[in-house]
């Protein structure tokens, strides 16, 4: 078995970061990205349309593990052709990764899956894996997609799917929109600031993944969280006392809908849902967690894109 990683779809926020820290532990990364093929820091890129089998196959065979990030981004406005390309790229993505593993000589002992607590749909009750779900677009494209990743039996490769909660890092990600608002004294609470967001650092993260790739009991689906979780509200007042900003207006749920899609060009129930989510069965395998104050992490973040930004 060889030292080599696939990371499918990982060329962006959370993909890159993922292979950074699985090349300094010395692994060989492969990216499989609609770009072109290459070899960049921490990784090399190969080439694929997330859908058909082709040359980038031969790279699954005898690896040690396939990651899977592909998917549409949901950040865009939820328009018929949208929300067929949103649901129709995880299927697809899951499906020919299933094929690609299943025709292996030497197939990876693991088959990890990035999926999403959306699942929950909107709820301030607390979520464990066993929490009901919820309704809606977002609800069935998440069912969909956990159905088709566990609808394949694959013999010696054992499944981890990772409900993956609002990620914090510098430089991208989920944060650094609302890092611009906070900027210019427009961080304010969204809607009724009484959702939740389920919030995680970048590094536990990239540990939850390692720890699917190196510890063989861990199978089946968790939420991929921090134990945490705070109101919208909480998160925003406490970002705007990191960045020393002082009291922001809120944005009530019309001028939300209005800037999301005339401004923003998204869809506004990405700001005005959310979550309450904790990572029971991680926490039950006895996984622990660095980063679990939300105040020190984000100015720990900030501290870095700070540094980052005098240096540049």
């Amino acid at each position: 078995m060889s030292n080599k990683i696939i990371l499918a779809g990982g060329s962006g926020f959370l993909g890159n970061a993922l292979a950074s820290f699985l090349s300094e532990k010395g692994y060989e990364v492969v990216i499989l990205s609609r770009g072109a093929s290459g070899k960049k820091p921490h990784a090399r890129y190969v080439s694929w349309d997330g859908a058909t089998a082709g040359e980038w196959t031969a790279e699954v065979e005898g690896c040690a593990a396939v990651v899977n990030f592909t998917g549409k981004s949901v950040n865009c406005i939820y328009t018929r052709k949208n929300k067929a390309e949103i649901m129709q790229s995880r299927l697809a993505s899951v499906k020919v990764l299933t094929d690609a593993i299943l025709a292996c000589k030497n197939p990876p002992p693991v088959f990890i899956q990035a999926g999403s607590l959306a699942i929950f749909g909107d709820t301030r009750q607390l979520c464990d894996e066993e929490a009901p779900h919820g309704e809606g677009f977002s609800v069935e494209v998440c069912k969909r997609w956990e159905e088709a990743f566990f609808a394949v039996e694959l013999p010696k490769t054992r499944k981890v799917l990772l409900r993956i909660g609002f990620v914090l890092g510098k430089n991208g990600g989920a944060l650094e929109p609302l890092m611009k608002l906070a900027t210019y004294n427009l961080g304010g609470t969204v809607g009724s600031g009484n959702q939740y967001i389920s919030w995680l650092h970048i590094d536990d993260l990239n540990e939850m993944i390692f720890a699917a790739i190196q510890n063989d009991r861990l199978q089946g689906i968790y939420n991929a969280t921090g134990p945490t979780p705070v109101t919208n509200r909480e998160f925003m007042r406490t970002l705007r006392k990191v960045m020393n900003k002082g009291w922001a207006p809120p944005a009530p749920a019309p001028l939300v809908w209005l800037g999301a899609y005339l401004v923003m060009r998204t869809e506004p129930s990405l700001a005005l849902t959310g979550r309450n989510c904790v990572p029971k069965k991680l926490l039950d395998a006895g996984f622990t967690f660095r980063y679990t104050d939300l105040e020190a992490t984000l100015r720990d973040i900030y501290r870095e894109q700070l540094n980052v930004s005098r240096h540049s």
